[in-house]
Order: structure tokens, then C-alpha cells, then sequence
């Protein structure tokens, strides 16, 4: 079986966009492979990878990517997960389908929190929000573009 390609996209591949590719990693990577990228590299938010790893998901090994690095490759679907990537996303060539789900951005919202577990409380909704469309949605996104579909 070959497995649908699935890009993540965000502005500085450094948060939502990683999230989300660990949830469907875990979740789905039996059945999809999953990206992500940005328009930008920022690095790794290393709060991100914090509440990960406090779900349990390891993201250590994934990196913060511009979209050019991976132009080769055939994407089936790319989900824009912020409104910056959506209005700036890249012509993809083929046969993808960009759809947008947009996430809140923990980092903005963590820079008015008042404690440390308040910012990160921020990036625990999102990181949940991430999660349940990984879980409830995506299969359906994915389906509508299996090869042969």
C-alpha cells in the first residue's frame, strides 16, 4: 500500500506544524506519512516539544524546515495550520489539496501569561486541538485522496 503523502504547514515550523506532525505520526503513521514545514525555519519551541513529551509523544527527532527542502515531494494533502501559511502558501504542483485548519499560536498567546504553567497551559489546549483533528478528522481529508481516488 502506498501511503498518502501529508504536509503540515505553518509559518516557522517551529510549533503547531511539528505538533501536528508527532500526533499523526503516532496516530495514523500506519496509514499516512506525515511532513511538516514552514514558510520560515524558526527552530524547535521548545515548549512544544515539552507538552509532547508530557502526552507522551517524542518529537526530538523531527526538524524546523522551510517548504522548498521538500519540494520532491508528491504531496497527496497539505494542511495549513495557521492563517500566515495559508495566505502565503506555495503554489504545490500535482495533484495535492491544501486545506485550512487553523490553530491558535501558543507562543503569542504565552507571551501575556502571567506564570510559566500558565504559558504552557496554551500550548496544552492547542497541543489537545492538534490532537483530536489528527484523531477524528484527518482520515477523513486523507481518504479523498488516496491514490487511485
Amino acid at each position: 500500500m502506498i501511503k498518502p503523502k501529508v504536509l503540515f504547514l505553518c509559518t516557522g515550523n517551529s510549533c503547531r506544524s511539528q505538533m501536528a506532525e508527532g500526533w499523526a505520526h503516532q496516530l495514523m503513521g500506519d496509514r499516512i506519512e506525515p511532513y511538516s514545514a514552514g514558510i520560515e525555519a524558526h527552530g524547535m519551541n521548545p515548549n512544544a516539544v515539552r507538552v509532547m513529551s508530557e502526552a507522551g509523544i517524542d518529537i526530538t527527532s523531527q526538524s524546523s524546515k522551510v517548504v522548498d527542502t521538500l519540494a520532491a515531494v508528491p504531496f497527496d494533502l497539505v494542511i495549513t495550520v495557521c492563517g500566515h501559511a495559508d495566505e502565503n502558501c506555495p503554489a504545490f504542483l500535482g495533484k495535492a489539496r491544501v486545506v485550512h485548519v487553523g490553530f491558535d499560536d501558543p507562543p503569542k498567546l504565552a507571551k501575556s501569561a502571567a506564570s510559566e504553567d500558565q504559558a504552557l497551559g496554551h500550548y496544552r489546549r492547542v497541543r489537545d486541538e492538534i490532537r483530536d483533528f489528527v484523531k477524528t478528522k484527518l482520515e477523513g481529508l486523507v481518504e479523498l485522496n488516496e491514490p487511485g481516488n
